[in-house]
């Protein structure tokens, strides 16, 4: 499989103006070859401004686009920090969208109970899977210390071969949060992550060009296995790729 394909766009608005693009035609593309087109959100600043853009952009199929979620925080759905809530305030939320179609992480449940129920979830969505479900679009982004989704470093649910959903602790933050696997993201068709800012300078230099170990750098852990990867970054944050 060919490695990660790196676009470098001026700014953040750059970034999620080709993301959206780079959304509808998946949506499109997947809605028109195998009526539905199945999208994994992120949560983020970044992410925030592609989904305003989709709101706001040329028309995606809403029909029959399916929403559902990389990773949560063990809060409500109601609270600040809720993945969900952003989404749902910038796009998901939005008339046009199916609200039958958004599937999102119960944060509000105790950790271990929301990730039981969400992998149940993803059963029901993709049927008859006998590995991982292949998502057509996963969006992710990259955190200052290497993390993806909640897989942070050193935490348990890196070395997860086996569940679709974990309840992760992460020590630094002392709390629980609900992520998809490594097994799931990476049975996607394609991955897409967006990366903004100069504090993501040198996380993104390690997993493109560093050669450090999963556990301490998770984001090298995305190698999908017969999908695409794909990094929308600006500037900034490719600054420490010409060093």
């Amino acid at each position: 499989m060919a490695g990660p394909t790196l676009r470098v766009l001026d700014s953040l608005d750059a970034v999620a103006r080709t993301a959206a693009q780079w959304v509808h035609d998946r949506a499109w593309a997947a809605a028109n070859a195998r009526g539905r087109f199945t999208l994994a959100l992120s949560g983020g600043n970044t992410p925030r401004a592609l989904y305003r853009r989709m709101a706001d952009g040329p028309r995606l199929p809403w029909d029959r686009t399916v929403f559902c979620f990389g990773d949560e925080r063990n809060v409500p759905p109601d609270s600040p920090d809720s993945n969900a809530r952003m989404a749902r305030e910038a796009l998901t939320g939005q008339p046009f969208v199916n609200q039958s179609s958004v599937y999102r992480i119960k944060g509000e449940l105790p950790a271990e109970e929301a990730a039981a129920d969400y992998e149940k979830t993803l059963r029901t969505l993709f049927p008859g899977t006998t590995t991982f479900p292949g998502f057509d679009l996963v969006l992710l982004g990259l955190g200052p210390d290497g993390h993806t989704a909640s897989l942070f470093p050193h935490s348990a649910a890196l070395v997860d071969r086996t569940r679709w959903v974990a309840a992760n602790w992460v020590e630094k933050f002392r709390t629980h949060r609900i992520t998809l696997t490594f097994p799931v993201l990476n049975a996607a068709a394609e991955v897409l992550f967006l990366v903004v800012g100069e504090d993501k300078a040198w996380a993104l230099k390690e997993v493109l060009k560093g050669t450090a170990p999963v556990a301490e750098i998770p984001a090298r852990g995305i190698v999908p296995t017969s999908g695409k990867v794909t990094f929308l970054v600006d500037r900034a944050a490719a600054a420490g790729l010409s060093t």
